[in-house]
């Protein structure tokens, strides 16, 4: 069964997306912990991300830098938090969230409700601010 980040990929369900490429794509996450935290995912359906073959691993993680270094331009913060979970969905990703202290990266913290006009404004500006970023 497809994941529901696959269904995402494929275009089925909606996304604020920030940007892509060949073999990744990069959207909101809709229970964010803080403004701008995203997911990065491989196009391809892997249920871990350390099951990926080596290319799409270092395919991932070189688009996630890219992201990351954008995230931090639109959302100004002391550090771009990465985790890998993977227990909710399967299908590898990896989150990144703009931190300024270290509790600030926790699923236990409560999620922000965000409204969808505020949603598309931070992911407007992180997908321009991948425009600008090498």
């Amino acid at each position: 069964m497809e994941s529901i980040f696959t269904k995402i990929i494929n275009g089925e369900i909606p996304c604020y997306k920030v940007g892509e490429n060949a073999s990744n794509i990069a959207f909101l996450d809709i229970r964010p912990l803080k403004r701008g935290h995203l997911l990065c995912v491989p196009k391809s359906e892997v249920d871990e991300l350390y099951e990926l073959p080596s290319e799409e691993y270092m395919s991932l993680m070189e688009f996630a830098q890219r992201v990351a270094r954008a995230l931090k331009v639109a959302v100004p913060c002391k550090r771009i938090g990465s985790m890998v979970l993977g227990m909710e969905v399967p299908h590898a990703h990896l989150h990144l969230v703009p931190i300024d202290a270290e509790h600030e990266l926790s699923f236990s913290n409560t999620p922000l409700v965000l409204s969808a006009d505020e949603m598309e404004s931070i992911r407007a500006s992180i997908s321009d601010a991948l425009d600008s970023v090498g």
